[in-house]
């Protein structure tokens, strides 16, 4: 029987001594056990995704009982005491004494054991005075109240509050939602409704989306990748959000021919590229491109496994002009691509609920940062549309500096191009992720 807790440990040193982002470390790590028991994986995913959710909640709650601040402990001591506070506030099912005994076996077990005894008096003096423990004020919603009931930075809840002065409670609740997987279904393979009866006959749980026909929400399976019909590239992962942006784009383009052209410029790990591709319909080519090489074997991974073969995939920064692709002719070049997909890189800040370390390193200046770059990105291009052709601008953000006002940026400097629509998504008021979208349409000085 493999010892959970102790592959729990793994996953917050992983997150804690290399930084890696924690649904990356938690996939690493149920990679690797991904033959265990359902329930084993379950607890994995449950404590691990808690503790770094509410870490500062965690840190605030240690900190009133341990004469050593958490900053203070060193790295695997302060992952060991999270793990048994988090099980003893938010776990009903684990007793008090469980946690309590399983963390100082694990501090024994990792060459700890003079520190057992402080691990097990602080974890032991946590659980006799649960009902003592003090919080912030709740009055009025202070910074330092929803700093430490969300586990968010304080400077970044200010800053939300600011951005959405009569939404933001249900925001901050919205980062703690637990919310079913959305699947798109690849319908040149299989219809939504033959889908769904065939997941459902594997006691999946399905639901329709709420915003794309495409989609289906599902719950209560094992693997993502064992799910019926997943090798076959019957469905592919992605928010209706996403989906919804690359709908609006086909829908304001004509696919005449097979010289339709696309360009999918920051694409890993191909959602939008493949959901192109379904409109597309075995017509024209799409440019797959990311900077990073090994995010390209995730694009030509998804792109083969959903049955398509007209997407060129290649290495490319979205800085740089398209003339340095080896596979990109001239005439292409002369004659304009009619789509753009720039999904571009961003605070990420939509997304929190399912990347839930993110929160903890977005500052003020990033975000900055990452305007100019997308600003930067847009201006270079916008070029390469032909005259009629669409651009497709998103953020999986939901910063005003980082969504429209990027946008009222482009276009003011662009006067060739007009705003289709632009639509926001915001978590815990949308049912989807917070995500952001503008379709825009190149024409002729004189048309516009």
């Amino acid at each position: 029987m493999i010892d959970t807790r102790d592959i729990v440990l793994s996953i917050l040193m992983d997150i804690e001594e290399s930084n890696t982002f924690s649904n990356i470390a938690l996939n690493k790590a149920l990679s690797k056990n991904q033959f265990t028991e359902k329930n084993e994986r379950a607890f994995i995913t449950r404590l691990s995704e808690g503790v770094v959710e509410t870490r500062l909640k965690l840190d605030y709650i240690i900190n009133q009982f341990s004469k050593t601040k958490i900053n203070k402990c060193k790295p695997m001591i302060r992952c060991i005491l999270r793990m048994g506070v988090y099980q003893m506030i938010f776990m009903d099912g684990v007793p008090d004494s469980a946690a309590c005994n399983e963390a100082v076996k694990l501090a024994k077990k990792h060459n700890f054991s003079g520190l057992s005894g402080f691990v097990n008096g602080v974890l032991r003096s946590i659980s006799r005075n649960k009902d003592n423990i003090t919080y912030p004020s709740r009055e009025e919603n202070t910074d330092e109240y929803l700093s430490i009931e969300y586990s968010m930075p304080k400077d970044l809840v200010k800053r939300i509050k600011e951005y959405y002065p009569d939404k933001y409670m249900d925001i901050l609740e919205g980062t703690f939602e637990k919310r079913s997987t959305t699947i798109r279904v690849n319908e040149t393979l299989i219809k939504k409704d033959e889908l769904k009866r065939l997941l459902e006959d594997e006691g999946i749980n399905v639901k329709y989306g709420y915003y794309d026909d495409k989609a289906l929400l599902i719950k209560d399976y094992d693997f993502i990748r064992k799910i019926v019909g997943y090798k076959k590239g019957y469905f592919t992962v992605q928010d209706e959000s996403s989906m919804c942006a690359v709908r609006e784009a086909f829908d304001n383009i004509d696919i005449i021919d097979n010289d339709f052209t696309a360009i999918d410029v920051c694409a890993a790990p191909g959602g939008k590229t493949t959901a192109a591709l379904e409109y597309m319909n075995g017509r024209g080519r799409i440019y797959s491109l990311d900077i990073s090489e090994e995010k390209l074997e995730l694009i030509e991974e998804n792109t083969d496994r959903l049955g398509f073969d007209n997407a060129v995939i290649a290495c490319h920064d979205a800085t740089e002009g398209f003339e340095t692709l080896e596979m990109y002719s001239k005439e292409n070049l002369d004659r304009g691509v009619d789509l753009i997909i720039a999904d571009l890189p961003c605070s990420g800040l939509g997304i929190m609920g399912r990347k839930n370390d993110i929160k903890y390193h977005v500052t003020k200046e990033q975000t900055e940062d990452l305007s100019r770059l997308q600003k930067d990105i847009l201006d270079n291009i916008c070029k390469y549309i032909k005259y009629n052709g669409i651009l497709l601008y998103s953020t999986c953000t939901i910063v005003p500096e980082e969504n429209e006002e990027v946008v009222e940026y482009f276009l003011d400097r662009h006067k060739d191009y007009t705003l289709i629509n632009k639509r926001l998504f915001l978590q815990g008021i949308d049912k989807c992720d917070g995500f952001f979208y503008a379709v825009m349409k190149r024409r002729k000085t004189d048309e516009v």
